[in-house]
């Protein structure tokens, strides 16, 4: 399975931006998953975010960060990003990168593995 570690998270006013990546473990290649990125704050469900395919040409989003997220990949340094500007105070959670191989990349039930998550705080 494979390991996935995430990071850039941090605190930040509302309307700031911040820079997530997620890279695989060393012997791990990326480019044998879709990747997505989910959010989950205090009780609230984990919800998908962004995801992009395998060769980074295909991109989804959740309708509440058109606009202002971007997903991306660099498969020569096996990391994932997601750029997130205008970020809203609503929007503090722990974000996950998660892997995986087929169905809704958006959907928790196609995720085949999970990092361990990086807090984003954002304050009024």
């Amino acid at each position: 399975q494979v390991q996935l570690a995430e990071s850039g998270g941090g605190s930040v006013q509302a309307g700031g931006s911040l820079r997530l990546s997620c890279a695989a473990a060393s012997g791990y290649i990326l480019t044998a998953y879709r990747i997505g990125w989910f959010r989950q704050a205090p009780g609230k469900e984990r919800e998908g975010v962004a995801c992009i395919s395998r060769g980074g040409s295909i991109t989804y989003y959740a309708d509440s960060v058109k606009g202002r997220f971007t997903i991306s990949r660099d498969n020569a340094k096996n990391t994932v990003y997601l750029q997130m500007n205008s970020l809203k105070p609503e929007e503090s959670a722990m974000y996950y990168c998660a892997a995986s191989l087929g169905g809704d990349c958006l959907a928790r039930s196609s995720v085949y593995s999970w990092g361990q998550g990086t807090q984003v705080t954002v304050s009024q």
